[in-house]
């Protein structure tokens, strides 16, 4: 894993590394493995510091960000609490949970945020990195109500914000998108509208925003992103010429402060060439800029 992050950095001639988080989805508790029962979550022990799931990702960060030596800054993808536990029981009882107690399921994202908090610190002092891409999901609009999310979901994902913000000036709020598209949805992005941010990640062509549109909706913080990422997009799909006049096209509507190049979310069997097309029109267009 480590080397294929570094290949890629080189490969893509990209300024900024996003360390990929694949492998540590779910979160490692007792409590969310089988026999599943809801009462089991009052319940929930803290995982320590020395734990594999803890360790085994701050060194991989270590070896990183140690191998670019300070030659790109470098954000750890990372998830809220309640998507942890989403993603090691999965969809369906997530949401059996949460309709039989919710309030078993905040308590445990409570748990869950108090030792996430330490594996991201450690991330940042031991590892290396200078910040996170923080995913915020569960938003879709057919998923929880607008009151739902504030009580059972905010609590726990805006206690890591407020931290996160305090210690990283590099904290890019990634409000996802890959799910509101599969349910052929969108995502209510007022539950995350006041959230602590640097930056802002979004999906523009889930939730139809414009750079300049996000921009202000997200009261003028620089915006991440622009480029479709699902199948069959055009970075999958495009000529080297396509790609670079797209480029072009969202240098113009973004311009060169407050917006950084990037896709909606994870690339999907996309060569690293097709992003060196990307880079190389952007430095063109710094040039003349």
């Amino acid at each position: 894993m480590k080397a294929r992050h570094l290949t890629f950095f080189l490969e893509t001639g990209e300024d900024m590394l996003k360390i990929s988080s694949d492998g540590f989805f779910g979160w490692p508790a007792e409590a969310l493995k089988p026999p599943y029962d809801v009462k089991k979550l009052y319940d929930i022990a803290h995982i320590p510091m020395d734990h594999p799931y803890i360790r085994r990702q701050v060194e991989r960060a270590k070896g990183i960000t140690s191998a670019l030596n300070g030659d790109a800054v470098t954000i750890y993808t990372t998830f809220n609490p309640l998507s942890l536990l989403r993603l090691q029981v999965g969809w369906d009882q997530m949401m059996a949970w949460m309709r039989e107690d919710p309030k078993a399921v905040l308590h445990a994202c409570e748990v869950i945020a108090d030792d996430h908090i330490g594996l991201m610190d450690s991330l940042l002092d031991e590892g290396g990195v200078d910040g996170f891409l923080y995913s915020a999901q569960n938003a879709e609009l057919t998923r929880f109500t607008a009151e739902e999310y504030r009580s059972w979901v905010r609590p726990a994902e805006k206690r890591e914000l407020d931290h996160l913000h305090k210690v990283s000036e590099y904290v890019v709020l990634h409000c996802c998108g890959w799910d509101a598209d599969e349910a052929g949805t969108t995502d209510r992005l007022t539950d995350w509208q006041d959230y602590p941010a640097n930056a802002i990640s979004w999906a523009s062509y889930v939730d139809h925003m414009t750079i300049p549109e996000i921009r202000e909706f997200f009261h003028g913080l620089p915006a991440y992103g622009g480029f479709d990422n699902r199948l069959g997009c055009l970075l999958q799909t495009g000529t080297r010429e396509e790609i670079k006049n797209e480029t072009r096209r969202l240098i113009a509507l973004g311009g060169t402060r407050g917006y950084m190049l990037g896709p909606d979310c994870s690339l999907q069997n996309i060569g690293t060439e097709r992003i060196r097309w990307v880079t190389e029109a952007a430095k063109e267009a710094g040039r003349h800029a």
